[in-house]
């Protein structure tokens, strides 16, 4: 399902994460969309942001997000949000992470809305 407006990303990220499913996850970002996937990294296309989402979803856990607020000017979107993550660390041990976030998304010729930009660390 498509996002019909910006906010819907949130929603159908949540899904897709809680879900495990990666091809969902990467369908939500645009084929040159950017994610910083820990302060200080960037990542770019579709084969980079699954392997690094792939880091997340390894964590086998539930994500939270909620959306403070939506920004919209025309064809783009700023979206800031607060997360958190429930999972299981390398060490076997339960983990919390959380932190605010912010998205520049855009719409697409078909009226869906897609990630261009995903900053899940923007308060680091």
């Amino acid at each position: 399902m498509p996002a019909k407006q910006p906010s819907d990303l949130h929603t159908l990220f949540v899904e897709a994460y809680n879900a495990a499913d990666a091809d969902g996850l990467v369908a939500l970002y645009e084929p040159d969309g950017v994610l910083i996937p820990q302060p200080g990294m960037t990542v770019q296309g579709h084969a980079a942001i699954r392997e690094a989402l792939g880091g997340f979803l390894a964590l086998k856990g539930t994500i939270r997000l909620d959306t403070i607020r939506v920004y919209q000017a025309g064809g783009l979107a700023l979206l800031h949000g607060h997360w958190t993550l429930n999972g299981t660390g390398p060490d076997g041990n339960p983990l919390e992470i959380q932190a605010r976030s912010s998205e520049v998304v855009a719409q697409q010729t078909d009226g869906s809305w897609l990630y261009r930009l995903d900053n899940p660390f923007s308060d680091d």
